[in-house]
């Protein structure tokens, strides 16, 4: 019987252990061996020997630092495990977009038997392997980890500086992002940022430049589509697949779509003020999307958080010409301050986001927009991002 080893217990290894139900389980956060309710044994990251170990597959998010990584010597990723017994797979990366993208694709194909997984909360595990398609949000651990499966349809938003701390560059994050593209093979299709036009693939590639280039080559009338700024090109993406397996353009479904909060989340406060809870925008590339679509109005931003390593340079370009106060928060509010005096931009220290909200309820005016798009992770002072929003919309709803 293969010895087969589950780095991290987390939601992705728990729900694998129905393809092997005899894993060991080796956590960091674990500090003495103990069987779980389901009789699954769970031991401290220390134990593992790979001597006593034939397969080894981690949790996603573990980075490529990690000890137990370093250690193994058969690893493999979710995805590699059902290479061989999924249905026609839609893989959607990139850097932002790729959650509300999956979630616009399963909104109009799953009339046609789909089912949506991986990063957007339900592993692999817990799909079915008879259903008609996957639609897969894929991280790029997950991909960093891969190297079987592939998918039947590449989806691929623009990429932009993130998870360098984890991945150790932006090359090296770059370089797992278009892993799977060199990987597809002839009759597969991929869509992918103009940039990387070029790359070397079997697939056939179509590469796009901005939402005119999608809406022209697939025939769509960007103009029917209800979604604006950052969330059209994600409606037009998954408007794209729908054309290319079932020759359909279905405006009413696409603008039936909900989307999720914390992503341009758009509030009143009890004196009618505009507050955005854009929560959500964990990097550079999602908050300048935020700032685009509110640049004509004046706006009070709250940024700061754990900035992951990532040069904010770009971030401050842009805000040198824009109309806006900083309200810095967050265990990088020093760094952010100090480009701030730099590049001449107004801005606060603030103590955490409720002091941060406090001072923009005495400077925000009727015409102007209070904004929280930190471009920086929440694991430094929250639990979530959804934390995070959640409490700025209960302070801004508390206002009088």
């Amino acid at each position: 019987m293969k010895r087969v080893s589950f780095f991290g217990y987390g939601k992705t290894t728990k729900a694998l252990t129905a393809l092997f139900p005899n894993a060991k389980f080796y956590d960091d956060k674990v500090l003495k061996p103990f069987k779980d309710k389901n009789g699954f044994r769970v031991r401290p990251s220390s134990e593992f020997n790979p001597k006593y170990s034939d397969l080894e597959i981690p949790s996603p998010g573990i980075p490529p630092s990690n000890p137990l990584i370093l250690q193994a010597k058969n690893l493999m990723s979710e995805y590699d495990c059902f290479a061989k017994n999924s249905p026609l797979t839609i893989w959607i990366s990139g850097t932002n977009g790729k959650t509300t993208t999956t979630q616009m694709m399963q909104h109009l194909l799953q009339d046609k038997g789909s089912e949506a997984g991986g990063n957007i909360g339900t592993p692999l595990a817990d799909l079915t392997t008879d259903a008609n398609l996957w639609i897969l949000e894929t991280s790029s651990f997950t991909m960093h980890y891969t190297n079987i499966a592939v998918p039947n349809i590449y989806i691929l938003l623009p990429i932009n500086p993130d998870h360098l701390s984890w991945h150790g560059s932006m090359d090296e994050y770059e370089k797992a992002k278009l892993k799977p593209i060199g990987m597809m093979r002839e009759g597969e299709v991929a869509i992918i940022p103009y940039k990387y036009k070029n790359i070397k693939t079997s697939a056939h590639v179509i590469a796009y430049k901005d939402e005119s280039d999608l809406s022209i080559y697939f025939d769509i009338d960007k103009e029917k589509v209800n979604f604006k700024s950052a969330f059209l090109i994600d409606a037009l993406l998954a408007m794209a697949v729908d054309k290319i397996l079932f020759d359909r353009i279905n405006y009413e479904k696409i603008n039936s779509f909900t989307l999720d909060p914390h992503r341009q989340e758009e509030l009143k406060d009890s004196r009618g003020r505009l507050w955005v809870n854009d929560t959500k925008a964990t990097n550079i590339d999602a908050t300048i999307a935020a700032l685009d679509r509110y640049k004509e109005s004046y706006i009070h931003l709250i940024l700061g958080g754990d900035d992951k390593g990532v040069e904010l340079s770009e971030l401050f370009e842009y805000l040198k010409n824009s109309c806006v106060k900083l309200y810095n928060i967050g265990s990088n509010k020093e760094k952010l301050s100090l480009l701030a005096k730099k590049y001449h931009i107004e801005f606060e220290f603030c103590i955490n986001l409720a002091d941060a909200i406090s001072k923009i309820d005495n400077n925000l005016h009727n015409n102007e927009v209070a904004l929280l798009s930190p471009a920086a992770s929440s694991l430094d002072e929250f639990n979530s991002y959804i934390q995070r929003g959640n409490e700025f919309k209960e302070a801004v709803q508390n206002i009088s």
